[in-house]
């Protein structure tokens, strides 16, 4: 199984994205319509809060059939640099950051893991091998935040193809 990473980065350089006020998909990861991804290894968020009194946000790892518009993303082979390149493409409606407009998410949600996570701090987990989420196919993989204020944030997912 080959093993990929999904960070903001530019010129190889992780960029944090701002969360703003309002529910923001700061990382989306799209799976292609012939394939899944086997297995969701971990995930996880950092912030560069500065307001110590601040109120925790909310971070959700989500699986939903809407994709939301944002920056594209290449991920990173992460175990193996002999592994081909990850099918989950980046683009402006497939895999990327700073998602620019949300779209509708229905009923075909599907909750994997959710926070409340103070500004100051960040969060992140490795599923256990026999409890790793499964996406399918033509589905997105999301990593949602909702703050109060907007805070600069690292999201990141691993995942296995």
């Amino acid at each position: 199984m080959a093993v990929y990473l999904a960070i903001p980065r530019a010129s190889n350089i992780p960029v944090v994205v701002a969360t703003g006020t309002a529910v923001k998909t700061t990382l989306q990861v799209a799976v292609p319509a012939a394939k899944q991804i086997d297995k969701i290894l971990a995930w996880g968020v950092s912030f560069a809060g500065i307001d110590g009194a601040a109120v925790p946000g909310i971070c959700t790892l989500m699986d939903t059939d809407v994709a939301a518009t944002v920056t594209t993303l290449t991920p990173i082979i992460w175990r193996d640099s002999g592994d081909n390149a990850s099918d989950c493409v980046g683009g402006t409606t497939a895999t990327g950051y700073n998602a620019s407009a949300e779209g509708t998410i229905g009923a075909t949600t599907r909750d994997l893991d959710s926070q409340l996570v103070h500004p100051q701090q960040g969060y992140s987990v490795w599923f256990p091998d026999l409890w790793q989420p499964k996406i399918g196919a033509s589905r997105f993989l999301r990593v949602r935040t909702t703050f109060a204020v907007s805070v600069n944030c690292l999201p990141w997912v691993l995942w296995g193809e």
